[in-house]
């Protein structure tokens, strides 16, 4: 699966980009109410409320199986909740009104909503057929609905931001994972979503090579503009980039609270254990 998801007929995509505002405290721009996820009688997710502010940078973090990654999946339509709703922006984004009841919502709607989100997976998910400039401009083309020059224009500057300039005609077999990680996050800066998630981006990568993907992510979250969900084991960069961290385990969202309540002042035995653990790891 593709990090943007493009489709030739996305026409309700063409949609003017507007000023992002920061955190405002006013309507949120993501909302959880009542999210379950289940897979059979796996209930991977079990009542999830949670709210994000336009701007706000949140952290996820928690073990492995605690329903994370299938949280951002879920916000950028990869995944379907079992049972509750999520809004963006203050619109149902799994579900449409009709006659006054909510019902799934149709193909349409979800291309739609589906732009307003850009999501960095572990693996890059980059087209090994397509150069960079390609790799980049591909959605904006397809999805948006750019020219040939306004996808390049964009591209090309968002290339430089993450330090790929001169990368432009390379194959993705030529670059390093540093490098393949930072195109696939200029493909969904391009596309100047309202959210951006990142999926643990970094545990694919070489240790030397971390670094240089937590700059980029680093220098994109001072900008302050885009409200940012990123679920990551980097508790050292959590606590440096996160306006707010939210701790799950078994499904569920165990505590939240700023950096230094979760990493200093742990409330929960759950989450007390967890830092132990990581701590004694040697991270």
């Amino acid at each position: 699966m593709n990090a943007v998801v493009i489709d030739e007929q996305a026409e309700e995509a063409k949609m003017p980009q507007q000023e992002r505002s920061p955190v405002t405290g006013s309507q949120p721009i993501v909302k959880y109410a009542g999210v379950t996820k289940s897979y059979g009688d796996l209930q991977v997710l079990k009542g999830i409320d949670l709210e994000m502010q336009p701007g706000e940078k949140v952290a996820v973090i928690g073990p492995s199986g605690s329903g994370k990654t299938t949280m951002g999946r879920m916000l950028m339509t990869l995944e379907e909740p079992t049972e509750g709703t999520i809004e963006l922006d203050g619109e149902l984004l799994w579900h449409m009104e009709e006659k006054g009841k909510l019902v799934r919502a149709n193909e349409k709607h979800l291309h739609r909503m589906r732009c307003n989100v850009g999501m960095v997976f572990q693996h890059f998910n980059l087209f090994p057929h397509m150069n960079v400039l390609r790799n980049v401009t591909e959605a904006p083309r397809k999805v948006l609905g750019l020219s040939k020059e306004e996808a390049e224009e964009r591209a090309v500057s968002m290339l430089g931001k993450v330090g790929l300039a001169d990368k432009l005609k390379m194959h993705p077999s030529n670059l390093s994972g540093g490098q393949k990680q930072r195109v696939a996050i200029a493909r969904a800066l391009v596309m100047r979503p309202k959210v951006m998630v990142f999926d643990e981006v970094t545990s694919a990568l070489d240790p030397e090579l971390v670094g240089e993907v937590l700059e980029v992510i680093r220098e994109i979250a001072e900008e302050g503009e885009m409200a940012m969900m990123l679920i990551t084991h980097e508790m050292d960069f959590a606590k440096e980039i996160a306006d707010r961290v939210i701790f799950g385990a078994d499904g569920r969202i165990v505590e939240q609270g700023t950096p230094e309540e979760i990493f200093d002042h742990p409330k929960s035995e759950r989450l007390q254990s967890f830092l132990q653990r990581f701590r004694s790891n040697g991270n």
